[in-house]
């Protein structure tokens, strides 16, 4: 095989949508490292199947809305070189109405969707700038373009990743880096099954059904490859006809 060309990260890379990401691009050609928040070995386990399918790809874990460790953990990859292309999928639920609300809910999901993107990202801007290509492709959700009743933190972390996003694209898109955001709607997987029964999917989605991991794997790693260089600054649906 030969060694690929770009490194790619993607954060939250050990989850159902993150590792459909990881496994699409070590598919296209990129050296995958495959982000994991603590559980190495889930991290670990997308990498081997990456691997048992020729590709290239490590694990690595660290906490991204724990900005010194993030910094740590980054610099340590940055030392193999710059890296090319970032996905920023790490995020989490503490849904509940806003009245009853904890700060600690608010500020959590908050750190890990808005702190962890900048923590991540921003630290890899200059070493991709020098090499003068770069893709940075952030996952929102229908709740950040439309909201949604119960998560008044989880929109709001993501409509941020939106302003974040369109900003950035202007600072970077003449050294040949987009920026883009993916918005999912309702997405099969361990998270979307527990909160989404099939019946409720029909009612909400127009198409009828739950997206694949694939579908947005698809997406993403469009928007990740050279075909997508005038792709900047937008924020990308991908969610059955919600909105």
């Amino acid at each position: 095989m030969n060694q690929p060309s770009k490194r790619a990260i993607v954060t939250g890379g050990s989850g159902d949508l993150g590792g459909a990401i990881s496994r699409r691009l070590a598919a296209d050609g990129l050296h995958v490292i495959v982000h994991a928040n603590g559980n190495l070995a889930r991290a670990a386990a997308v990498v081997a199947d990456i691997q048992d399918a020729g590709g290239s790809a490590e694990a690595v874990a660290f906490d991204v809305a724990d900005g010194d460790a993030a910094r740590v953990a980054i610099d340590s990859l940055l030392a193999a070189g710059p890296i090319q292309v970032v996905v920023n999928n790490a995020g989490i639920h503490d849904d509940g109405p806003m009245a009853g609300m904890s700060q600690a809910q608010w500020k959590r999901v908050i750190d890990v969707s808005l702190h962890g993107f900048f923590h991540v990202t921003q630290p890899l801007l200059l070493p991709m700038a020098r090499t003068r290509w770069g893709r940075i492709v952030s996952i929102s959700s229908v709740a950040g373009v439309l909201g949604n009743r119960g998560q008044t933190n989880y929109a709001a972390a993501k409509a941020a990743l939106h302003g974040a996003s369109k900003s950035l694209a202007r600072e970077m898109a003449a050294r040949n880096i987009t920026v883009n955001v993916v918005a999912p709607g309702v997405i099969a997987g361990s998270m979307a099954d527990d909160t989404f029964p099939a019946e409720m999917i029909k009612q909400i989605v127009p198409a009828g059904r739950a997206g694949k991991p694939e579908e947005v794997a698809a997406l993403v790693a469009f928007l990740c490859g050279s075909d997508a260089g005038y792709i900047n600054g937008q924020v990308i649906g991908i969610n059955g006809g919600m909105g």
